[in-house]
């Protein structure tokens, strides 16, 4: 793995690296984003993002918010699979917005960037609702990643309120702890708009993604529609999608 940029500003160290065909994208040795546009599933947690998206047929997901950008790693894999009319991304490190412009090719038209704090963001938004929403909103404290914004039943309500009712969010967890005790969980008026809920994760990653859906489903669904997409079943095995889902 070969450093092929990085900067420091104040107390915050960047750096983008490669590995292979891959671009990653490091601050303060937290890893935030992976990408390599020759093949668009990572094997990492980003993939697990993406994955629910798949709950839905072609066409019903048109209006995406990212909140957490990095390096804009599942920006380009929405894009590659599905092409949303509109993928709007909120991060809050103006450097990781240069960062994915610059080395992850986060220029297409159908894509806006803001530089802001989420929250805020999400406050005084006053637009449409989305059809999917995704949270990945982390930090690092002492070098290890947390999340930025406690999922409680305020942050997640407001969530709700900016998805359409059948939509979908998609929450990032440091554990399936975290997620359980999340308001996702536990806030009855939450449970009430969940119709069915996923918890996905890597065997090598202690990351528990949780996807939250306005309309039923089911685990089988979304691996029948996952066999039917030639980039996840390669006969090359170029692909190195690998996930565990359970529903909650």
């Amino acid at each position: 793995m070969a450093t092929i940029w990085e900067t420091r500003q104040g107390d915050t160290h960047y750096e983008v690296r490669s590995a292979g065909g891959s671009r990653r994208l490091y601050t303060n040795g937290v890893f935030h984003s992976q990408y390599n546009p020759n093949n668009p599933i990572t094997g990492n947690v980003w993939d697990l993002l993406l994955l629910p998206v798949f709950f839905y047929q072609p066409g019903e997901i048109k209006r995406i918010l990212m909140l957490g950008v990095g390096g804009g790693a599942v920006i380009q894999q929405l894009n590659y699979f599905i092409e949303p009319a509109e993928i709007i991304g909120v991060e809050y490190d103006p450097m990781h917005i240069d960062i994915a412009r610059r080395f992850f090719d986060v220029t297409q038209t159908n894509v806006s960037l803001h530089q802001a704090d989420a929250v805020e963001w999400l406050a005084n938004y006053k637009g449409p609702k989305f059809d999917m929403i995704i949270d990945d909103l982390f930090g690092e404290v002492d070098g290890e990643p947390t999340r930025a914004v406690e999922a409680g039943n305020k942050w997640v309500r407001r969530l709700f309120s900016n998805v359409t009712p059948q939509g979908l969010v998609v929450c990032n967890f440091i554990s399936f702890k975290e997620l359980k005790s999340s308001a996702y969980m536990q806030d009855s008026l939450v449970k009430h708009r969940i119709k069915a809920a996923f918890c996905l994760s890597n065997p090598y990653y202690v990351n528990a993604i949780g996807a939250f859906l306005g309309k039923d489903a089911g685990s089988k669904q979304l691996r029948e529609r996952l066999h039917g997409i030639p980039q996840f079943n390669s006969p090359q095995k170029i692909s190195k999608l690998n996930y565990r889902i359970r529903q909650i």
